[in-house]
């Protein structure tokens, strides 16, 4: 038996008027997705629990059958665990972004415009990451290049106990109405402030300037937590497997939790990623012997943090040609016996440009169990409402590897 969990980053939405009240999954042309509803499960599914912010920290390990309630400790730390970083038990991980800032004034009266500098490639990053490096690293604090935008600091001996904001909370609004808080949270500040006055000027971004591109102009810190412990996935389910993402929180999941991981060349995390490398790793991992693989994609959910109503669509057709669909193709053609799950880790509506805590639709396929076909259940909201409810992704994971 085979498995297979496909992630569409936040592809969960809401109607938008100018779909004629339908959501990006209804509008979507999501031939193979739908093939499979049809013969199988499709429902609703929280994955989110009380509480919780609604982050692909929580969300993920939640949908890897993990109740984030127990393990989650910060989004950072499973980044850091991606990069290679070793941390002790008395080391803080924080998330780093460098994003763009706009306007004009004092720090605090500058605008949030953009929170992935234009989804700027790591080897620029790494440039920014380095000079913020030579300022600040000393025996306490050290930056670390992630992917992207995306980075890491860590601080020995460290406090979690400040309110940062994720900047994709706040795109459009004031520095000043978001500056960390909390007791000791002013070394923060001050970097993030010291920050933009090193990278505005750096040549790294007066050439984005020059071509057009926002510059990654600040660092913007959050997302902190100390050294995580998963159970081990195999422990938990018997089941072998690998985990195929653009982003380093899904890679540093499955490394805390004793699953393999694969980078694939060209992989992004956003809309113009590499789909068919992804779907050609899937394959080769189930060749070589896995069981299972989780196959994230990022690009529905950048797509929502700008805005991009077409390019979230034309996302999430692009996971179903070209990923879904070879690797369908690939379980058939091997004549394996095999179930899919499909299910968004949360949902990031258009309208507000963030992750909302609400409901996500999933699809459950098994091609030793199909159902008689109604091409009335598909993959959305609508149809998922009609189906089976779960309470959380972790209740869900359990049902789909059938423990």
């Amino acid at each position: 038996m085979k498995y297979l969990i496909l992630v569409p980053d936040g592809a969960g939405d809401e109607n938008i008027e100018k779909l004629e009240g339908r959501t990006p999954l209804e509008a979507a042309e999501l031939t193979m997705v739908n093939q499979l509803a049809a013969k199988g499960q499709v429902g609703m599914v929280k994955t989110i629990p009380p509480g919780v912010a609604p982050g692909s920290d929580a969300a993920n390990l939640s949908v890897m059958g993990y109740d984030p309630s127990v393990y989650l400790t910060g989004r950072s730390p499973l980044e850091a665990a991606s990069i290679g970083i070793d941390m002790s038990d008395t080391d803080v991980a924080f998330r780093t972004n460098i994003i763009t800032l706009t306007g004009e004034g004092d720090y605090e009266d500058l605008i949030i415009t953009d929170h992935s500098s234009g989804d700027i490639t790591t080897g620029e990053a790494d440039q920014l990451i380095q000079a913020v490096n030579e300022k600040f690293a000393d025996d306490k604090i050290r930056f670390y290049t992630g992917v992207s935008y995306r980075h890491c600091m860590i601080v020995h001996n460290g406090s979690t106990d400040y309110e940062l904001t994720p900047p994709h909370d706040v795109l459009t609004q004031r520095v000043g109405d978001h500056l960390p808080k909390g007791e000791g949270s002013e070394f923060i500040t001050n970097m993030m402030k010291e920050s933009y006055e090193i990278l505005k000027d750096h040549p790294v971004n007066k050439d984005r300037i020059a071509r057009g591109l926002n510059p990654a102009n600040t660092l913007w810190i959050w997302g902190q937590g100390r050294k995580p412990s998963l159970s081990s996935f195999y422990d938990k389910y018997g089941i072998k497997g690998t985990a195929i993402s653009a982003v380093d929180l899904i890679k540093g999941i499955a490394i805390c939790a004793g699953l393999n991981s694969v980078d694939v060349e060209g992989a992004t995390g956003t809309l113009h990623t590499n789909f068919e490398g992804k779907a050609a790793a899937a394959i080769r991992e189930y060749k070589d012997g896995k069981d299972f693989v989780y196959m994230h994609l990022e690009g529905p959910d950048e797509c929502s943090h700008q805005g991009d109503m077409e390019g979230k669509i034309q996302c999430l057709e692009s996971i179903d040609r070209k990923v879904l669909t070879p690797i369908v193709e690939y379980f058939r053609q091997a004549g394996e016996d095999f179930r899919v799950l499909v299910v968004p880790d949360h949902r990031t509506p258009l309208a507000i440009r963030t992750h909302s805590a609400d409901p996500v639709p999933y699809v459950v396929y098994d091609s030793r169990k199909e159902l008689p076909e109604d091409k009335n259940r598909q993959f959305n909201e609508k149809s998922g409402a009609k189906g089976q409810y779960f309470d959380s992704g972790y209740a869900l994971a359990d049902f789909f590897f059938e423990k």
